[in-house]
């Protein structure tokens, strides 16, 4: 029996680029606890991200700083449904250099193979994914915080789900390159 796969999604940097509105990306102004937010976002990703994990039989998961918030006010947007939350804020300190969102990635996927799209992921992340023991096969997919998630991003995800599945040699090999 297989283990379904999961996808882990950031927003800010990721379904949220650093840039100005474009044709593709549209502004939303997003009020937390007070606090207005400039928020970009293309609803394209949502089917896209969707029909990625119909074809790998995989599971979306928020893995972002927005928690909840993500489900209330980014999903709707993207025409994704409530997902899965990974709680990331509670602990900020970095034990090796690894991005404090790591050690609770760790933890969550409990040995399930998983994508992780986000922005902030380096050598010492991949390090401490690959160093701990509740940890399967992953791939991590650094995405530019100025562009944001693309197709490039999407199609390598795709590609190493899809090799996973049909058992390929090198698909399971964990990866710390970046994205194209």
């Amino acid at each position: 029996m297989t283990k379904r796969p999961l996808v882990l999604l950031d927003v800010d940097g990721v379904l949220n680029p650093a840039r100005r509105p474009t044709m593709r990306h549209r502004r939303h102004d997003v009020t937390l606890d007070g606090r207005t937010y400039r928020v970009l976002l293309n609803a394209r990703h949502g089917p896209k991200l969707l029909a990625l994990a119909a074809g790998a039989e995989a599971d979306l998961v928020w893995a972002t700083t927005w928690e909840e918030h993500a489900n209330a006010e980014i999903a709707p947007r993207l025409g994704l449904p409530p997902l899965p939350v990974i709680h990331v804020t509670g602990d900020l300190g970095t034990r090796t250099g690894e991005h404090f969102k790591t050690r609770h990635v760790a933890e969550y996927v409990a040995g399930r193979p998983f994508v992780w799209f986000d922005d902030s992921l380096r050598p010492p992340d991949w390090q401490y994914l690959m160093d701990h023991p509740g940890v399967g096969e992953f791939l991590l997919v650094e995405v530019d915080p100025q562009t944001g998630l693309t197709d490039g991003h999407l199609a390598r995800a795709r590609e190493w789900l899809t090799g996973r599945a049909l058992g390929l040699d090198d698909a399971g090999a964990a990866s710390p390159e970046p994205a194209p």
